[in-house]
């Protein structure tokens, strides 16, 4: 007797593990169906079998696959049972197997299951990460067919069928979610590369290879240093992605020379993941995106053209009607106050437009390079300055102040004192305009062969979409056009860093305020 309970023993186990050897060949969830029919309907010596899986949204059992069967259930005519209904409810209500020997006149919560004439089934759960996923079922046309043992076999092979299904319907819907990815990733208008960790290109977008002029299948693959593109594009981006690069590095504008001339905006951003095993974010690769600025690049320089052609015409008369004012003023009884009222009004007006032709034609003179005059300045006194003459306009608006300069600061460098003071205060007023109330920091410090400063301000932040041309003319961002300003005092900023071989950037986020910076070479 022992003898024979340890074979009996063994031919289950065999049973289990065979089935289980089956259904863990492959991640098709068809195949994998299909399969452990195969594998189960072998094994038990049973004439046919069915899984059926729960849908949860609709509230049902839906028979997914079937083996000997008269009928198709499946696709020709979609066997559902409600959840809790029939046989498939007290499995699933009990969460055990239950056995019918005698069919003959059972009650079907499905009715056309009665035409495939079974006189014997044994229905038991299949569990999969500790909840119930569907039902395995063997079926026979004798009666009194199934006994215990066959019970307990199909009880342990049904969990071990289950968890592979889990699997399968995993991975069938990582797939869908990679097809619906890959197919967004294809049809938006931004270019998008990915890359690994070591910089080796694992995606391109189609709207990124034609951006480059290049084929995706051409760059899959390869390392960003050894890729076929252009070769100011691809220095910029080795630059940016090195481990040492600055966050200036990382957005830049770029054209790129081919049968039809683009202006890229790029933007490269790390991907962080978190690891199971370390228990700590590492950096999983970049994701560089691409944004075609040709059309606003054309637009910003017919505007441009138009506006400082403007500006020139408008400046002589616009000196007559200051004078005229001025003079009309001075006729004016003094105690003619609604008439004082309307000439300062006047003048605020006049002033305001001034204003905005002074702006244009600095930007004009800074890039033609004639009135940048480079000298020795100190620094640490210049900073200082600055922040004196701010320091009333950020009280008044109640904001919280700080200038920081490294110790490691070089105390000369060689600037135009009178250009980077204005493209600074650029630079103050803003944040005073943008963060009242708050706490803006004025930085100054030194990193390898450039210097840096910085203004950081608590305030609103900044969209993503907009950072890429925060510094082109005129451009003033959607949801910030209550604060006051003619577009061009960032230009200025630009302008003048890159007249002294520098660049400017800036870094923010929304709601958590923003940090605008120009990095010069440290002469």
């Amino acid at each position: 007797m022992l003898n024979e309970e340890i074979k009996r023993r063994i031919d289950q186990i065999s049973a289990i593990n065979m089935v289980a050897a089956s259904v863990g060949h492959s991640l098709d969830l068809d195949v994998t169906l299909n399969t452990a029919l195969e594998a189960i309907t072998e094994v038990l010596g049973t004439e046919a079998a069915g899984i059926s899986l729960i849908d949860r949204e609709a509230n049902e059992v839906v028979l997914r696959a079937q083996l000997g069967w008269l009928h198709d259930f499946v696709k020709e005519n979609p066997m559902r049972i409600p959840l809790g209904k029939g046989m498939s409810g007290q499995v699933i209500n009990n969460d055990d197997a239950v056995v019918h020997n005698d069919l003959l006149n059972a009650d079907f919560a499905a009715p056309s299951f009665g035409k495939e004439e079974f006189k014997s089934i044994v229905m038991s759960p299949m569990h999969a990460r500790g909840r119930i996923i569907g039902i395995l079922s063997i079926m026979s046309k004798q009666s009194n067919r199934f006994d215990v043992d066959t019970v307990d076999v199909l009880r342990a092979i049904a969990d071990t069928v289950g968890v592979a299904i889990d699997n399968a319907r995993l991975h069938e819907q990582h797939v869908e979610q990679e097809n619906r990815l890959n197919a967004i990733l294809h049809s938006t208008a931004d270019g998008i590369v990915a890359t690994d960790q070591n910089s080796r290109i694992q995606l391109v977008n189609q709207a990124a290879a034609q951006m480059l002029d290049v084929q995706p299948e051409d760059l899959i693959g390869i390392p960003v240093r050894e890729a076929l593109i252009q070769v100011d594009v691809r220095e910029k981006l080795i630059k940016a992605l090195s481990p040492d690069a600055e966050d200036s590095d990382k957005q830049f504008q770029v054209s790129i020379r081919a049968e039809v001339e683009r202006e890229l905006a790029v933007h490269v951003s790390p991907v962080q993941i978190a690891s199971q095993l370390k228990g700590e974010n590492r950096r999983d690769g970049w994701v560089i995106v691409l944004q075609d600025i040709t059309y606003l690049k054309q637009a910003e320089v017919t505007r441009v053209q138009f506006i400082q052609a403007a500006a020139h015409d408008m400046k002589n008369p616009l000196s007559v009607a200051q004078k005229s004012i001025s003079m009309l003023e001075s006729m004016l009884a003094y105690d003619d106050e609604m008439m004082r009222e309307v000439i300062e009004i006047a003048h605020g007006g006049l002033g305001r437009v001034q204003r905005l032709i002074d702006d244009l034609l600095q930007i004009e003179k800074i890039e033609s390079g004639y009135y940048m005059q480079l000298d020795d300045v100190d620094v640490r006194e210049m900073c200082f300055e600055m922040s004196a003459s701010i320091m009333p306009v950020m009280r008044s608006r109640n904001i919280d102040y700080d200038m920081q300069i490294d110790k490691e600061t070089p105390i000369v460098v060689q600037l135009d004192r009178d250009w980077i003071q204005r493209a600074l205060n650029n630079y103050l007023e803003n944040a005073s305009k943008y963060a009242p109330n708050g706490k803006v920091i004025f930085s100054v410090y030194p990193n390898e062969s450039s210097l840096h400063f910085e203004v950081i301000d608590n305030g609103p932040g900044i969209p993503l979409r907009a950072q890429a041309r925060l510094f082109d003319r005129f451009y003033r961002v959607e949801n910030r056009r209550d604060v006051k300003g003619s577009g061009l005092g960032l230009a200025i900023v630009k302008s003048v860093g890159e007249a002294h071989g520098g660049s400017v950037y800036v870094r923010s986020q929304e709601g958590e305020g923003s940090t605008f910076g120009i990095m010069l070479p440290i002469r």
